[in-house]
């Protein structure tokens, strides 16, 4: 028989997101919060540069807003970046009370500039600001007595009325494997949140951990649940290239310090693509990078801080400057040998401000929900600021809800059948299939784009998804098999919405469509066994297309 947890909130994912909610929500209620590795694993912890914020009276929320509607490409929806942004000082002011140490200096916290912003908004804690927050949440979390953590627990599948022959359509739990017993537990909860960040993973070189494999986007679509803007994968400008180094990003913020990018010659070259030089936004940097390279078949460009006093480098990049020493690299003397990779997902559940998704009692949060915020671009250091914020807002509607008459509600959610599947012998197959995808995901449907690439890849992940969901009815599953199903459907998800999108406009860029077209609209794909909610309006519905 199936073990059972009941809960009254199951929190699936553990970074700023995640956590978040938790502690917004522990007074009140019972959370189970899972995280698939350590509580320490994941992108928060990785994050480098900061928050943005309006917090500088010289500032205002009207130039934040505009600064993301233009790094956006003009697709972002208005109410999504104004409920972020306006909200942001407040949220910002709650990770203080929490305990996170952001860098100060004589005239308090310190603000920083990162490309594409037109003002100092982003506060920071040195050059890790992800592992300050991260390590701040964590601690605040396992010391509360109504959170209950999950570490090496995996979600496999949701849980829904529906699914399980009800009337009234509502998540109720999760199926979810612990990987280090290889027992599979059943989660009941009336509310579930899916905090489980992007799917930088479906692609070969990427900032993020081994963790970014789309889990919550591809549950929620099996589920029922539109996606959005799939098409929409930001690649970093700068990660630092070192045959030793892995997924090792350099932040922002040393471009927005002065930071230069040069050719192998040393000659300057964004001026070229972008009036504002290396502060740029995100997509043009990389592109110009991605141009360069190839132009001149080389296998990096450098970013070079070294003109900067070498205390300067030393107080606000420590740990840049710790570890390109580790590799023979110093940033106070030298320029850092960078490529692109990939590193934020635009796209993902389609929700409101509140976090509510097509299913009633499904929330996403972060990287894995599309709330419209970003757009066609993410703006620099705004995705840990959309956590907090919608971590904050998620809540809060959840407290507003009658949550007593789902937990008092007596079912029993069936046994995870283990009968029809054997023990494999053939693992290898899962490592193949994960570097193939990933491999053409990188070539067919990466920084530059045609029509003849999106098709070999939709036949390409045609016939592995066949081929792993051959696998996936025969053999006991293991958290590679759950990732790598996980991320065959994202990335289909993610070739479907670039081949709808024919134009170029923010990270999507073709070479057969390279202007943007007149008029903006997001893609939306929709499930086979979709279900129009009672909330969803009218002129959501209206940018509809084809199923996958």
């Amino acid at each position: 028989m199936t073990e059972a947890n009941d809960f009254d909130v199951l929190v699936i994912g553990s970074g700023a997101a995640g956590l978040t909610l938790a502690l917004q929500l522990a007074d009140d209620y019972r959370v189970a919060l899972l995280s698939k590795s350590t509580l320490q694993a994941g992108s928060t912890w990785l994050a480098q540069g900061g928050i943005a914020a309006v917090l500088d009276p010289q500032d205002q929320f009207e130039n934040h807003v505009n600064d993301t509607w233009i790094a956006g490409a003009k697709l972002s929806r208005p109410a999504a970046i104004d409920h972020t942004i306006r909200n942001g000082p407040e949220a910002i002011h709650w990770l203080i009370d929490q305990g996170v140490p952001f860098t100060q200096d004589q005239q308090g916290y310190h603000l920083t500039r990162e490309g594409g912003h037109s003002h100092r908004r982003i506060i920071h804690a040195a050059d890790a600001t992800g592992r300050a927050v991260h390590e701040t949440l964590i601690r605040n979390a396992l010391a509360h007595k109504n959170i209950k953590v999950f570490e090496h627990h995996i979600a496999i599948d949701l849980i829904t009325r529906r699914k399980l022959g009800m009337m009234n359509n509502r998540c109720v739990g999760a199926y979810v494997l612990n990987h280090q017993t290889g027992h599979v537990i059943a989660f009941k909860a009336p509310t579930v949140v899916l905090a489980t960040g992007g799917a930088s993973k479906a692609y070969l070189y990427t900032s993020n951990n081994d963790g970014t494999t789309g889990d919550g986007i591809a549950m929620a679509w099996r589920a029922g649940c539109r996606i959005a803007n799939m098409e929409f994968n930001q690649f970093h400008p700068t990660c630092l290239y070192h045959p030793k180094a892995k997924s090792f990003l350099i932040t922002e913020a040393v471009r927005g310090e002065g930071g230069l990018l040069l050719l192998p010659d040393g000659s300057r070259f964004m001026h070229k693509f972008d009036d504002r030089g290396e502060l740029a936004s995100r997509d043009i940097v990389a592109r110009a990078i991605d141009h360069e390279m190839k132009r001149l078949g080389c296998d990096c460009v450098y970013l070079d801080i070294s003109h900067r006093p070498p205390e300067f480098i030393k107080e606000h990049f420590p740990t840049i400057y710790e570890r390109c020493l580790d590799f023979g690299i110093d940033i106070t003397k030298e320029p850092i040998p960078v490529v692109p990779a990939a590193h934020y997902t635009c796209g993902g559940i389609i929700t409101d401000q509140q976090g509510c998704t097509d299913i009633p009692g499904l929330y996403a949060i972060g990287e894995t929900a599309f709330t419209g915020l970003h757009g066609a671009n993410r703006l620099a250091s705004n995705s840990l600021l959309e956590c907090v914020v919608y971590g904050r807002s998620a809540a809060a509607h959840i407290r507003q809800q009658d949550l007593a008459s789902y937990i008092d509600e007596d079912y029993l959610l069936p046994d995870w059948d283990e009968s029809q599947v054997t023990d494999s012998d053939e693992d290898v197959i899962i490592s193949h299939n994960w570097d193939e995808l990933r491999r053409f995901m990188w070539d067919y449907v990466g920084i530059v784009r045609t029509s003849k690439r999106l098709e070999r890849a939709m036949h390409r992940i045609l016939l592995l998804k066949q081929e792993i969901a051959d696998y996936y009815s025969n053999y006991k599953i293991s958290r590679d098999l759950i990732e790598l199903r996980n991320l065959a459907t994202v990335a289909e998800l993610i070739i479907v919405c670039a081949m709808q999108r024919r134009e170029s406009r923010g990270l999507h860029f073709t070479q057969d469509y390279p202007t943007q077209a007149a008029e903006s609209a997001d893609t939306i794909v929709t499930p086979p066994n979709f279900c129009w909610p009672d909330a969803v309006r009218a002129d959501e519905t209206v940018a509809t297309h084809s199923t996958v």
